[in-house]
């Protein structure tokens, strides 16, 4: 089925974008300020650590989805016993 090829692949993608997303808030804000650089003003300040708090909630999302969809996926794989119209035995018997 090509929808269960192209769902495992994008939970593929999604952990992908999880790693970038870490390494984005593993992130220093504040560099080592040597002679030729200014100190961040307030406001750059407050755009990094933003920008550090986004990267992780969406991490967080990411995987939360990706959790609900690969759960999906195990739970399509297996076959519903109320759609069987055949009983134990002759689900067995093959």
């Amino acid at each position: 089925m090509q929808s269960k090829e192209v769902r495992e692949r994008i939970i593929a993608a999604g952990y992908v974008a999880v790693e970038q997303l870490v390494r984005v808030a593993k992130e220093d804000i504040l560099k080592p300020v040597d002679d030729e650089s200014p100190s961040l003003a307030a406001d750059r300040l407050k755009n990094a650590a933003a920008t550090k708090r986004l990267a992780i909630f969406d991490a967080f999302e990411i995987l939360k989805k990706i959790e609900e969809e690969k759960n999906a996926l195990l739970e399509s794989d297996v076959p519903n016993k109320a759609e069987s119209k055949q009983g134990f035995a002759e689900r067995r018997s093959k």
